[in-house]
């Protein structure tokens, strides 16, 4: 009948909306990133569902069998761990599989930690880019150096022990005194957004030990030639 894409708090278990519940309690089935934590979700909820595992290493080899259940009449939500599926997250191929055989897919707006990083920051928001998570290895200065006369702010998702390498590979890049901001534990106790220069916040993290979601939010190029590269580029 229909794919809900259902978003999750990032943290903070008030944030879960009241629709979102409804839905839950409503589908046939729910699949989740990790049925451990999604079980952790419901039963704070008072929620009991049947749950299958959905998540990278199986995604491919799924996909079609979900789609079949939904068009012979179940209703199926996807959840992620946190946040909004599809973000970074599982989800983009369940959702291409169904559009292609004509099955309704309904997204609930919901949590997802980039926006609330990207407004926090005090950087432009009025034009931005979302990059995710950087390559790991292979690709990781490619990628960066292809960014740096991008005049948007960027957004990146970063893994805690990765934060350091990262800003120092951005001021490197990008250069010391460019603007930024990390944002880590969003909407939890212990949340902390950190603004600086990408030196100043290089020099800061190295200094302790980091935990959480990373959100890490760059300002654009501001020069006059970042500036008419990306104007070039729209035009043609």
């Amino acid at each position: 009948m229909k794919l809900y894409i259902v978003p999750t708090p990032i943290g903070n278990l008030e944030d879960i909306t009241l629709r979102a519940i409804r839905i839950l309690k409503e589908v046939d089935l729910i699949l989740a990133e990790d049925t451990r934590t999604s079980g952790n979700l419901l039963r704070h909820l008072g929620i009991e569902k049947r749950m299958y595992a959905h998540h990278q290493h199986n995604e491919h080899k799924t996909v079609a069998m979900i789609a079949e259940r939904i068009a012979n009449g179940e209703k199926i939500a996807l959840v992620t761990d946190a946040g909004t599926p599809a973000i970074s997250d599982p989800g983009f191929l369940l959702v291409r599989e169904c559009i292609a055989q004509g099955i309704e897919v309904e997204c609930l707006p919901g949590p997802t930690a980039f926006v609330p990083a990207l407004v926090n920051s005090g950087l432009p928001n009025d034009t931005f880019c979302f990059e995710g998570f950087l390559p790991q290895k292979k690709g990781r200065q490619t990628k960066i150096k292809s960014l740096v006369k991008e005049s948007r702010t960027m957004i990146f998702y970063e893994s805690p022990h990765r934060l350091v390498k990262a800003l120092e590979q951005f001021a490197e890049h990008f250069g010391e005194e460019r603007r930024a901001s990390v944002s880590r534990e969003l909407t939890k106790m212990f949340e902390e957004n950190k603004r600086g220069t990408l030196r100043e916040l290089a020099d800061y993290f190295k200094s302790k030990t980091v935990k959480g979601e990373i959100v890490i939010v760059v300002e654009g190029d501001r020069t006059k030639k970042g500036k008419e590269e990306h104007t070039d580029d729209d035009e043609e």
